[in-house]
């Protein structure tokens, strides 16, 4: 029934983009018009465009219904499906045209489709389908979250690992997932409850629970000793109608996001897999790009002004370069206004900033009060050094102290160092706890979404320039 409801709206998208791109085309005046074309030779089109669409569509799975496909990930397979179709369709056309125009000496003007309306037919037809899926998936949230539509699930292992996808699928009841139960052949936990969902039985009657709870799907969530017991139950619920997904017992040994890889034919597990990468990567670094560029033209008319007042402090030089490290332990100079003394650590080497540092200059205080001083840093955003969101850049000696003590700390350097991020929004910045900005950090890098960066960037315009100065 979901197919069939996302095929019905792409299909009215893709029809009202086509009627609504003809007549801001042709009939709003808009756009200047030589020849006005006949309406029914527009119309040739739409058969063929109702035909290829779904097909393109379906092709790019967007027919298969994956309830854990985020907003974003969807948009940007639309985004593709859309513009491939619209190249076929223009291959289409360059071939196949209607007859021409007759002129006044008797021959005919060859007729073209317009590009014009090709491209806003293209850019609706992108708007509308994304906006019928969000719809559709609002609804089926609300739904779900009702009770309805919803896919029963069985986890075989209530050990850590059974009770770590079960908190999961609980976290996330939008996607219409019930835990129906655990099924485990430790005696101590028969017939009893964890976290809230009970054990239904033991492992050799997976099939009976299957047919007895109308179970959809089964995770296998075993331990990597229970490998032969796993065999058995991956061929017994081989002769049943539901979906099998398995969790390897890799969480004593994950980083960030393990993904499954191929070797010649071998399935292997990467569990070093660098986050945003692909489409992903794109998307943040156009973000980055666009946004250093819009707060260098907005800021451009009082970067003199600072500058000025640097200056006429100590005459000192207006900018501080320091060594960081950031993308794959990779060092760099991050750029910041000079807000200290000349030399402030020729003789302590590199220390903390305090709460009313003595080293500060005047200006540099107010500054720092502002998180103007970091401004320079959006050329280190425009040169790829940094990205606009992301864990703070530490200095090499601090780096090289804090991976010896705290867990995961190099975690944070599989993705671009950034002027703002998660934990700063909440406070964790300058000399604050370590390992609570490492956690902030490692959440940011494990949860990143295009919405989660958008909502940094509006809470440290909010509420995350102003802190106490360091």
């Amino acid at each position: 029934m979901t197919v069939t409801t996302y095929f019905i709206s792409d299909l009215l998208a893709t029809m009202a983009a086509f009627f609504a791109a003809w007549y801001l085309r042709f009939g709003t005046g808009i756009f200047p018009v030589r020849h006005l074309p006949e309406f029914d030779r527009y119309l040739l089109l739409l058969p063929i465009i109702l035909l290829l669409w779904p097909i393109v569509l379906y092709f790019h799975g967007l027919y298969q219904i994956r309830r854990g496909r985020t907003r974003v990930d969807e948009a940007l397979t639309i985004f593709i499906a859309v513009l491939l179709a619209t190249v076929l369709l223009g291959s289409f056309i360059t071939w196949v045209r209607p007859a021409g125009y007759p002129r006044p000496d008797g021959t005919l003007e060859p007729f073209t489709y317009s590009r014009g309306f090709l491209a806003i037919f293209a850019g609706l037809n992108l708007f509308l389908l994304v906006l019928g899926r969000n719809v559709i998936r609002d609804i089926l949230t609300v739904v779900r979250l009702k009770g309805q539509n919803l896919q029963r699930i069985l986890i075989l292992g209530a050990g850590a690992l059974g009770k770590e996808v079960t908190k999961k699928l609980q976290n996330h009841r939008e996607l219409g997932l019930h835990v129906v139960g655990f099924l485990d052949d430790d005696p101590g936990k028969a017939k009893r409850k964890i976290s809230g969902i009970p054990v239904l039985g033991r492992l050799p009657q997976v099939d009976d629970i299957i047919e007895r709870e109308n179970i959809d799907q089964i995770y296998i969530a075993l331990p990597l000793e229970a490998h032969k017991k796993m065999m058995r139950i991956l061929q017994s619920v081989g002769r049943e109608c539901v979906e099998v997904r398995l969790v390897p017992d890799i969480l004593q040994y994950a980083t960030l996001k393990a993904t499954l890889e191929d070797l010649d034919g071998t399935p292997v597990i990467n569990l070093s897999q660098v986050p945003l990468q692909g489409w992903s990567s794109l998307v943040k670094r156009g973000m980055d790009i666009g946004v250093a560029l819009a707060a260098m033209v907005v800021l451009l008319p009082f970067l003199p002004i600072v500058a000025l007042g640097i200056w006429l402090e100590d005459r000192g030089p207006l900018f501080y370069r320091q060594e960081r490290m950031g993308l794959d332990g990779r060092s760099f100079m991050m750029l910041k206004f000079r807000s200290m003394r000349v030399n402030a650590e020729s003789t302590t080497g590199p220390v903390w900033a305090t709460k009313g540092d003595p080293r500060r200059t005047k200006i540099g205080a107010f500054l720092r009060h502002w998180s103007l001083d970091e401004l320079p840093q959006l050329w280190n955003v425009f040169k790829g050094e940094m990205s606009v969101i992301g864990p703070r850049p530490e200095r090499p000696a601090f780096v090289h102290e804090f991976k010896h003590r705290i867990p995961q700390y190099m975690l944070r350097h599989r993705v671009r160092a950034g002027i703002t991020g998660w934990a700063q929004v909440h406070g964790w910045r300058g000399n604050t706890s370590i390992r609570k900005r490492i956690q902030y950090d490692l959440y940011y890098i494990e949860n990143w979404s295009l919405k989660l960066d958008l909502k940094i960037l509006w809470m440290t315009f909010r509420h995350g320039l102003r802190h106490n100065a360091y």
